[in-house]
């Protein structure tokens, strides 16, 4: 039997703030995970390309040390400066009312979290209107945002959404 690819089926959204007088990366970003509860997996990023049969559950734990596959929207700043992080997901839908699959789009900067889910917006239906004509429909748009102003020296904040299990199309 040959399979293809394989393809993303279940996914969960979470976020985190996180804050270090010592460093960004080994200390506010992983405080970040820890606050999101993804701290003890090795990360791999995607791009922003939804399956069309996937769907959000629960938040689960995850086994120290396996592989979590994320979209991620990752910010950094310092004290006192705002941090926000942000994304946007739309599903797309033929003329025929079926699902095409999904866009995602991420945000990470400094901006009030209004501000960032205007970008966010704007972001989704740039992406949407370069890949599909006027038969299809951006619809069931949801937008996940976190933001917060570090009172330590460096401060990041994520919003990510971690795929959980996959199908294996056969060829």
């Amino acid at each position: 039997m040959l399979v293809g690819n394989r393809i993303p089926y279940e996914y969960f959204i979470t976020s985190g703030v996180g804050e270090s007088d010592i460093a960004i990366h080994a200390g506010s970003f992983d405080q970040a995970l820890r606050d999101a509860g993804i701290q003890n997996v090795n990360i791999i990023t995607y791009s922003s390309i939804m399956p069309k049969k996937a769907r959000k559950v629960e938040k689960r734990e995850l086994k120290f040390g396996s592989v979590a596959e994320t979209i991620m929207a990752v910010a950094n700043g310092e004290k006192g400066q705002r941090v926000t992080a942000g994304i946007i997901i739309g599903w797309v839908y033929d003329d025929k009312g079926n699902k095409v699959g999904g866009l995602v789009a991420e945000y990470h900067g400094n901006d009030e979290e209004e501000k960032a889910k205007e970008i966010l917006r704007k972001s989704m239906e740039e992406m949407f209107k370069s890949r599909f004509h006027s038969n299809y429909q951006l619809k069931d748009v949801e937008i996940y945002i976190r933001s917060f102003i570090p009172k330590k020296k460096y401060g990041t904040a994520i919003v990510a959404i971690v795929f959980v299990s996959y199908e294996y199309p056969e060829l």
